[in-house]
């Protein structure tokens, strides 16, 4: 099924992108240093902190991936937006006050490895070397799954190729990431989310209507496949706890924890957190009830392809106008996460490898144009690796958002609440949490069929307390950790 291109959309899709454009520029003006670049000079409010840390990190997921795994499976496929909630909450409660007090403590660090190499005193730069390698590794996987989801949009919205759909996206994405960096991206996140909200909100309310009701809807779907209303059916307490262990992937995404270094001030942590998790549930909900809406209003005419429910139902059931709007929704997730990917990504090149290894006395001006420069190239190489029409954004994004979670994670967590933490422990961690989920992707069955972000994010637990009660970290470190624990007690 496919929407043919129409006037109204189109100028919709066009007046939105020029918005985002425009706000790129007026970023590109306020943005004089490094610091400025990637983090915003920690100058976010709580509701911009809150709906970017949201939009970021749902991206074209939240639209398609799991509409689509609603559609397909139906309500046992919910237990991934409970573990999501959870962990969601638990990173904003637990995580964000202290790691916005720490990177400040730790020498004012900008970016998950130069934290990790100013927390643990790591001269030899062998930390900030591993995080920036993991970060551009995974992160290519991850920014490609925006890019399948962007190319999905426009090749059933407007009658395109795959091909064209992928490079039109990625040529708007780039041009306002490479302009103004985290404030253009953290402004255009605030918006984007507002949208994904409000048509997560409308699409299925308009659905369950035009389906006569919701016990018409129910009734629908219950005389298609009765197991389909069950979050049971054909579960075991082993596929509940692998779709639940998405949570875990929360702690240690670079892309999120970042807003919480960059807001302004820690004690405004509980109103973004309230904020941001209420915003992340009724947006979830609204996901799973496109997928489901969906399933019964196509039952006559099933989609081959379930991720493009949403876009399918917007433009059927909206008129014009309003379908450009919702289907901007879409366009503002991609753009809202594969922005801040490519940010945290050129990032990790500028600070973390160009600065050090090869240009120690670069200025700030050099390191903000080498960083413009990754964002292109790091772009360029995601849009190769999305360039399978047969891509699937849930596929793409689970493995990316694993391989964070288990190599990030645990060692976030425990440099935060553990003293005593080492150096050698967070290296340790992180290799292990990494090589995991790469050697667990690859086999099957049995064991091997629970998501890989569950072992990987246990062993690196397990390695970095290991490794660390080999040795003690010196005074200095201790000091540092008690300096910023009086700190975020306050």
């Amino acid at each position: 099924m496919q929407v043919d291109m129409n006037l109204p959309t189109l100028l919709t899709f066009v007046v939105y992108l020029v918005a985002m454009l425009a706000i790129g520029i007026v970023a590109y003006r306020l943005t004089s240093n490094l610091s400025d670049y990637v983090l915003g000079g920690r100058s976010l409010n709580p509701g911009v902190t809150a709906l970017s840390a949201g939009a970021s990190d749902m991206s074209g997921w939240l639209l398609l991936g799991l509409p689509g795994a609603m559609y397909a499976a139906g309500m046992n496929q919910i237990w991934i937006a409970v573990g999501l909630t959870i962990g969601a909450y638990l990173n904003w409660q637990f995580v964000a006050r202290r790691l916005r007090v720490y990177t400040e403590v730790a020498n004012d660090a900008i970016t998950v490895p130069d934290y990790l190499e100013q927390r643990f005193e790591d001269t030899s730069k062998a930390l900030r070397v591993i995080s920036a390698i993991v970060i551009l590794l995974f992160f290519a996987f991850y920014t490609s799954s925006g890019m399948v989801a962007g190319a999905k949009l426009f090749e059933a919205s407007f009658g395109l190729s795959y091909t064209a759909s992928l490079w039109i996206g990625g040529l708007v994405i780039i041009s306002y990431t490479f302009l103004g960096g985290f404030l253009a991206v953290s402004w255009t996140d605030f918006i984007q989310g507002i949208l994904m909200f409000f048509a997560l909100i409308i699409v299925p309310l308009v659905g369950i209507q035009a389906l006569g009701g919701w016990d018409a809807t129910v009734s629908q779907v219950g005389s298609m496949d009765v197991s389909y209303n069950d979050a049971f059916s054909g579960m075991t307490l082993f596929g509940i706890v692998s779709l639940m262990a998405w949570g875990l992937g929360y702690f240690g995404q670079p892309h999120i924890v970042v807003r919480f270094m960059a807001i302004r001030r820690h004690g405004e942590i509980p109103l973004a957190r309230f904020i941001g998790v209420t915003w992340m549930v009724l947006s979830l909900f609204g996901a799973i009830f496109t997928g489901y809406v969906g399933f019964a209003y196509f039952a006559d005419n099933p989609l081959p392809d379930g991720e493009k429910v949403f876009i399918l139902l917007a433009t059927t059931l909206a008129n014009p106008w309003i379908a450009g709007v919702l289907l901007a929704a879409i366009l503002a997730a991609v753009m809202s996460t594969i922005d801040s990917q490519l940010l945290v990504s050129s990032s990790a090149l500028a600070e973390d490898v160009y600065k050090p290894f090869i240009r120690p006395n670069a200025s700030q001006d050099e390191l903000v144009w080498v960083g413009r420069i990754a964002v292109a190239g790091i772009a360029l190489i995601a849009l190769l690796i999305a360039g399978n029409p047969d891509s699937r954004v849930l596929g793409l994004v689970s493995y990316a958002w694993g391989g964070f979670g288990a190599a990030f994670g645990p060692v976030i967590i425990l440099s935060l609440f553990w003293r005593n933490m080492t150096r050698n422990g967070a290296l340790a961690g992180i290799i292990v949490g990494a090589l995991t989920v790469v050697i667990w992707k690859q086999l099957s069955g049995g064991i091997f069929e629970m998501y890989e972000i569950l072992p990987g994010f246990i062993l690196c637990a397990i390695a970095v307390v290991v490794v660390s009660m080999m040795s003690s970290p010196s005074r200095s470190m201790t000091e540092m950790f008690d300096k910023a624990a009086a700190e975020w007690s306050r």
